[in-house]
Formats: structure tokens, C-alpha cells, sequence
């Protein structure tokens, strides 16, 4: 059986940074900028992966980012 894997990136206005959801146990990301956000997701998803399920090869993670706009002028 083949697990899918998943990380969401959603915009804290208040905090003014990118927090994550995800299906990966232990990754929990913050950052100011989506770049940086899927940079750490590429340092840290393989080694959560491999404690969490001993998943040693690349696996594909699908990866997708949320912001609401507020206060758009028709």
C-alpha cells in the first residue's frame, strides 16, 4: 500500500509568515517566504520519513499554498 504524502502552506496575516499543515509527523514549519518554506520542507521531510515510516527513497510530496486576499477592489 502507497501512502501519500502532503504539505500546505497557509498565510498567518497577523504573524506576517507561511505556517504548515501536513501529514508528515513532526513537520512544523514557519517562515517569511514561500522559497524558504519549500526549501525546509526538501531538508526535513526526508529524515521525518524515515523515522516516522522508514521510508528511505524519494517520495513524491504535494505541496500547495493558500493566502486569502482581503480587501479587493472590483
Amino acid at each position: 500500500m502507497s501512502q501519500s504524502f502532503y504539505v500546505k502552506a497557509f498565510w498567518d496575516a497577523a504573524a506576517s509568515v507561511w505556517c504548515s499543515e501536513s501529514n508528515i509527523p513532526g513537520l512544523v514549519l514557519q517562515t517569511e517566504t514561500l522559497e524558504e518554506f519549500q526549501d525546509l520542507i526538501q531538508h526535513f521531510a526526508p529524515e521525518l520519513l524515515a523515522e516516522s515510516f522508514g521510508i528511505h527513497d524519494p517520495v513524491p510530496i504535494r505541496f500547495e499554498a493558500v493566502r486569502q486576499l482581503d480587501g479587493v477592489a472590483a
